[in-house]
């Protein structure tokens, strides 16, 4: 074999090596992006969480509030209809 053909030889496996690992580093990089991403989706989905469970929670708050005011109501309609209720009786 020939030194020219044997440094040919060379350079074409070398060549290949180096795309070899230019082909390795962009999947790399692809994958780190891809990583970086998704770390980021998962810091925003937190965020939603969080806002959520505030909300869950001031809506709780809102509901038992509600329902006291409803129980007032309630009493409130009872006691007028017996009044109403006593007053037909005496007339």
């Amino acid at each position: 074999m020939s030194r020219m053909t044997k440094l040919s030889e060379a350079q074409a496996r070398f060549s290949a090596a180096l795309d070899a690992l230019d082909k390795a580093v962009d999947a790399k990089g692809d994958s780190l992006r891809e990583s970086s991403k998704l770390k980021a989706e998962i810091n925003s989905l937190k965020s939603e969480r969080e806002t959520l469970y505030a909300r869950i929670a001031a809506l709780e708050e809102e509901t038992r509030a509600l329902a006291g005011l409803t129980e007032e109501v309630e009493d409130r309609l009872d006691d007028a209809i017996a009044e109403i209720r006593d007053v037909l009786a005496h007339n």
